[in-house]
Order: structure tokens, then C-alpha cells, then sequence
């Protein structure tokens, strides 16, 4: 079985490149913009969608200084897929920009790793550097999610759907996962925060909001491991030049690409 696979840009964050590395770069002042996605992987046989990630909302951006280009809401209806009819929402950690929306997913079973469950709720969330990229609000709506029986547990690997799988590599955040997904031109792994950009694991170094170093640098092994030794199968998070080496969907201006098409370059 094969999937489609879709990266959406909801939204962006302008910010100097040392922003996004933990040790020194050659230009720290130079601009790096980050780019906000979630993900749309849908079977085209049966029309079952699958979203990872469900970012935030304008309230979140507004907030935290960010900037919101369309909602996710209507980023997903723009490619057909409307929220309370997604059947399945892979959370690949619970910080404010991956799982800020999970109430508009009303059908939805949504998947998350026992690890971040238990990060996100335990004594680490005492210490105020390690809860600042959560929100409390979207932890209390994956509590009530799991109260509302909405919830599917894993632990380490597990099965999404027939050729879609999460797997936990940690680091950036306790229980982060990434998400094999296979396509036609083989498995393409949705990173995540697992690795911001692509530069992190290129050169190295890493994004600085770590949980566990170790942990974050096998987990760019583990992703390319995943994605079968193909580099270009492994998605970054945050990259803005995943919408140029990758085909853009018709209609969709620069937000939207096909991941699961050869890439441009």
C-alpha cells in the first residue's frame, strides 16, 4: 500500500541563524526564517486522511510572537480534508507548534507516544526552560481527548494505518516520534522536530531546544535509517526549503508540496 504525503505551511517565524543552532555559526545574524507545517498523508485509493501534527492557532500566535498565513483548519480543507472527518492525527510531541489544534480533529483517534504523555504531565514540566515550548492548554486537550477515548498509545513502534508507522527517537522532546510513511518512490520519513532543518543534521548541529542530546543525534540516524539510506526521503520540520526541492500542488501557491513525488533537486 501506498500513500500520498503533503507538507502545508500554515505559518513563519522570522529569526537570525544562531537561533537555530546550539553551538556558534559562521553568521549568526544571518536570516533564517522557520516555516510552521503540518502534514497530510491520504491514501487516494480510499480517501482515508491521515494529519500529523495539528500546529496553532492565531490566539498561540499571537501570543508567542508568531505569524499565522491561514489556518490549519482551512490550510487542510484548501487540500479536501476536512478536520472532523480526519480519522487518524499522529501528535509527534505535544510543544505548542505540533499540537495546538487537536480540538478541531472531533473524530479523529489521535496517536502519541506514552513517553511524551507522561513528559508533558510529570516533574519535568517543574522546571520552567523545559515547559517553555508547551502550552497547558493543548496538554489539557490531549487529556481530554484521552478521557473522550480519542487516544491510541504507543510505545517506541507502532502502526498508524497499513504502511504508516510512528517511531520514537526522543532528544528534542521526551517522547518525539517520527512518522515512516510509504509512498511510490519508497518510505519517506516525516521528521518533525526530530530535525528542524536539514543544516542540523548536514553539519551537526543541532537546534537548541534539547532534551536529550544523545538522543537527538541518533535520532537523525534513525530517520535516515527509516527512510532506507535516501536523504531525500527525510523531511525536516521547519525547513523553508522543503517547498523548493520538492513539486508544488496545483492551486496551492508556495504553501503546499508533494512529498511523496521525486524531489526538484
Amino acid at each position: 500500500m501506498t500513500w500520498e504525503v503533503y507538507a502545508i505551511r500554515y505559518g513563519r517565524h522570522d529569526r537570525p541563524a544562531q537561533s537555530n543552532f546550539l553551538l556558534p555559526v559562521q553568521d549568526p545574524h544571518e536570516a533564517m526564517p522557520l516555516d510552521y507545517f503540518v502534514w497530510l498523508v491520504r491514501d487516494p485509493a480510499t480517501g482515508h486522511d491521515i494529519v500529523v501534527d495539528t500546529g496553532f492557532d492565531h490566539a498561540c500566535a499571537e501570543k508567542r510572537g508568531r505569524s499565522i498565513s491561514r489556518s490549519v483548519s482551512d490550510s487542510l480543507r484548501a487540500m479536501g480534508a476536512d478536520p472532523a472527518k480526519v480519522r487518524d492525527v499522529v501528535v509527534t510531541h505535544l510543544h505548542y507548534d505540533h499540537a495546538g489544534s487537536i480540538d478541531i480533529f472531533t473524530g479523529a483517534r489521535i496517536h502519541i507516544q506514552d513517553r511524551e504523555m507522561a513528559f508533558a504531565t510529570g516533574r519535568h514540566m517543574c522546571t520552567a526552560c523545559i515547559r517553555l515550548p508547551f502550552e497547558a492548554d493543548h496538554v489539557v486537550s490531549m487529556v481530554r481527548a484521552l478521557f473522550a477515548d480519542k487516544v491510541q498509545f504507543h510505545d517506541g513502534e507502532g502502526t498508524v494505518a497499513p504502511g504508516v508507522t510512528v517511531h520514537r527517537v526522543g532528544g528534542h522532546s521526551d517522547g518525539l516520534q517520527v512518522v515512516r510513511v510509504e509512498t511510490a518512490r519508497g518510505p519517506v520519513v516525516l521528521a518533525s522536530d526530530a530535525m528542524h532543518f536539514y543544516a542540523n543534521s548536514d553539519t551537526g548541529n543541532p537546534f537548541p531546544i534539547i532534551f536529550d542530546l544523545g538522543a537527538m543525534t541518533q535520532g537523525w540516524r534513525i530517520a535516515k535509517k527509516l527512510a532506507g539510506g535516501d536523504e531525500s526521503r527525510v523531511i525536516p520540520g521547519h525547513d523553508p526549503a522543503v517547498r523548493t526541492r520538492f513539486p508544488k500542488v496545483p492551486g496551492q501557491g508556495d504553501d503546499v508540496v508533494a512529498l511523496h513525488l521525486p524531489p526538484l533537486q
